[in-house]
């Protein structure tokens, strides 16, 4: 039992640095933001079929209709909020826009009352102002700086979309494990594809260069990162997912300071930690009984 634990805290933090890592392999390759997500979401749609398939498991997400509707629409905000993260990538860096995106969780434990009819409770309000202030803190000297509105406006929307996708997805409360995985990242796919082949059809310029880093976002930072995540989060402590779960975003900013020489000013850094520190408050009181999972 104590190594089947130990197992799952393993799975589940090489899940978020794998997550975290996105934005660096992402600024190795030269397509747009929605060809990006368009092969990744393609690549792990197939590996987490591939995976459902081996281990034999059934497909039981068609017995509500009601249920699959939610995972639908969850899969296609995942879809969409993924398209305007890696656009905010490009335009902002991956600190910044890894950052923003992460503000969705606090979205989702704001809105809590009216939609979960859950309880404003004082930490839950304290945590939701201190992350306020730190987006303030993060973006004040990028809104001075030209050309930047449109990253900031794509890292809000990654944020407001991925608040979308989880209050969805927490109301497809009958489709667990990889399967709801699964079919949220086909459901996302076919949103992306969707939109890439009205804007621009089918028809990619890919480098030899490109190709590695295509493979590394979607077999491993896709598929086997959603695998080791779900299969992990069952078998840990509510409040150990919830708390673990924001290494994710510090290992993007680390890595991106690390990997890709962003730097960021002295007023941002304060501003990530209150970010982080404010998300981890109000959502450990918020998810002692159901957690905001990160996915993906």
């Amino acid at each position: 039992m104590h190594n089947t634990v130990n197992k799952a805290y393993a799975a589940y933090i090489a899940a978020l640095l794998l997550f975290g890592s996105n934005g660096v392999v992402a600024s190795y390759i030269s397509l747009s933001s929605t060809e990006i997500v368009f092969w990744r979401t393609f690549i792990g749609s197939l590996s987490l079929l591939t995976i459902f398939k081996l281990t034999r498991q059934k497909v039981s997400v068609l017995r509500d209709r009601r249920q699959f509707l939610f995972l639908v629409v969850s899969g296609a905000a995942m879809g969409a909020s993924w398209m305007f993260l890696y656009e905010a990538y490009q335009q902002i860096g991956v600190s910044m826009a890894s950052l923003a995106y992460y503000c969705g969780p606090v979205l989702v434990m704001a809105a809590s009352p009216l939609l979960f009819h859950e309880r404003l409770t004082w930490p839950k309000t304290t945590g939701f102002l201190t992350v306020v202030c730190g987006v303030l803190l993060v973006n004040f000297q990028a809104v001075q700086q030209e050309n930047m509105g449109w990253g900031l406006f794509c890292g809000a929307m990654s944020a407001v979309l991925y608040a979308v996708m989880v209050i969805f997805n927490k109301k497809a409360h009958r489709i667990t494990g990889l399967e709801n995985s699964m079919f949220q990242l086909l459901t996302g796919f076919l949103t992306v594809a969707v939109f890439l082949g009205c804007k621009q059809g089918f028809f990619f310029s890919i480098r030899s260069s490109d190709l590695f880093p295509i493979l590394i976002l979607g077999l491993f930072n896709t598929g086997l990162g959603c695998y080791f995540y779900f299969s992990s989060i069952r078998q840990l402590p509510v409040q150990t997912v919830a708390i673990l779960g924001y290494f994710e975003p510090m290992s993007a900013v680390i890595f991106s300071v690390l990997f890709l020489g962003e730097i960021m000013q002295p007023l941002q850094l304060l501003g990530a930690m209150l970010i982080l520190g404010g998300a981890v408050f109000g959502e450990c009181a918020f998810s002692h009984r159901d957690p905001i999972f990160h996915r993906k």
